[in-house]
């Protein structure tokens, strides 16, 4: 498991929010839970207003999906299978967003 990998949801609201995003560091790999944002389909979301800052938008899959930064949350690491893609190289607004959510922005 390797911080911002993203996994496929395993949740009951696969549909809309078809991943979760790794933002867990990588120091703490002996937890068995995760820290993970979902990664909602924008698309299925079309009326929302984004705050950019806090919820950024990006390419996973071939899907447009928006890090819903807010419902971040703690799942158990056997709920999460193979990972499908990382956003590594978009660290740095991941970074800023989970800044932006804890006030250190």
């Amino acid at each position: 498991m390797a911080r911002f990998d993203v996994y496929p949801n395993p949740g009951a609201h696969a549909a809309t929010t078809p991943f979760l995003l790794d933002v867990q560091s990588e120091h703490l790999a002996g937890l068995n839970t995760r820290v993970v944002v979902p990664l909602r389909l924008l698309s299925s979301f079309p009326d929302l207003r984004l705050p950019a800052d806090l919820m950024p938008v990006f390419q996973v899959a071939s899907q447009r999906c928006f890090l819903d930064m807010p419902k971040l949350a703690a799942i158990p690491l056997r709920e999460l299978a193979a990972p499908v893609d990382s956003l590594r190289p978009e660290q740095d607004k991941i970074v800023s967003a989970l800044d932006r959510l804890f006030g250190a922005f």
